[in-house]
């Protein structure tokens, strides 16, 4: 147990960086598992380990001009999402590009980080995050993607709701693919690179992933599986970091363990109860609500 007694969380709470990384986690629970169900629904998983590589060049980069290295990241992951987007047409043609790129990038961020003499401790301190770091930079980008991609949803719901059901059928039916696929991936990419000073690059998961997938089994539509998501990403944020902090333990494992928790008591409940989202919408796509 602690050493830190129930007594004094309250005044642990107090303290500005605990306030601040408390209202992070906050935003990143608003928006970050609805890119958890933009993942699983595109079936792109290897996304999110090709753009922990890339922050890490884009880290090695910051650190070698003396730019912010947070903001070199995600502009290295937004250009990189943008780039393979033409590529998305298939989860395998994603699987194979996301490939390529994590190799170029992790070698780019070595040979980099090598040649030019910069401690590498800064850039691979992101593979553990610090959350109790975050920054008002950080809190910005969370806060914007805490709108825009609710909002993007919500905007293009129907749309959406067909690309993560059926590429051709969404095509056919009018839905801008190219465009809205490259969307999404920039979003993923951008919020892969936002979260990772919360949880780390190798903890992202507990933000984006893990609330999705237990969402998927307790949502009956794509709107509903948006709404779990957020509920679950925000339960989890708030009991895994007040218990992180009661415990004093590091923040990033324990909301991991939170999530993963949440994710294997949802699938406790009886398959026959829920009804995926892509089954109602191969029935009839015509019934999906309108984006106007």
């Amino acid at each position: 147990m602690s050493a830190l007694a129930t007594a004094d969380l309250g005044a642990v709470l107090q303290l500005l960086p605990v306030q601040r990384a408390g209202l992070a986690l906050l935003l990143a629970a608003v928006g970050l598992p609805v890119i958890g169900v933009v993942i699983v629904g595109l079936d792109i998983m290897p996304v999110r380990f090709a753009m922990m590589h890339v922050a890490l060049l884009g880290i090695a980069v910051g650190l070698l001009t003396g730019i912010d290295p947070m903001l070199c990241a995600l502009v290295a992951c937004a250009l990189s999402g943008a780039s393979v987007a033409p590529l998305a047409r298939t989860p395998t043609g994603l699987s194979g590009a996301m490939g390529l790129l994590m190799s170029l990038a992790v070698a780019a961020a070595l040979l980099l980080l090598a040649v030019s003499g910069v401690n590498a401790s800064g850039a691979f301190a992101l593979l553990w995050g610090s959350i109790l770091s975050v920054g008002t930079a950080d809190l910005v980008v969370l806060g914007a993607l805490a709108v825009v991609v609710p909002g993007l949803f919500w905007w293009r719901r129907r749309d959406v709701a067909l690309l993560l059901y059926d590429r051709e059928l969404a095509e056919v039916s009018g839905v801008p693919v190219r465009f809205l696929t490259a969307a999404l991936l920039v979003l993923v990419a951008v919020a892969v690179a936002g979260a990772i000073r919360l949880t780390g690059a190798l903890l992202v998961d507990a933000l984006t992933l893990l609330p999705a997938l237990a969402a998927r089994r307790l949502g009956r539509s794509l709107g509903s599986i948006t709404l779990w998501a957020v509920g679950i990403g925000v339960v989890v944020n708030a009991t895994g970091f007040l218990l992180a902090l009661w415990l004093d333990w590091p923040p990033g494992p324990v909301l991991v363990l939170t999530a993963g928790l949440v994710v294997l008591a949802a699938h406790l409940v009886p398959e026959r109860r829920n009804r995926s989202w892509r089954a109602s919408a191969s029935v009839s796509p015509v019934s999906l609500p309108s984006s106007h």
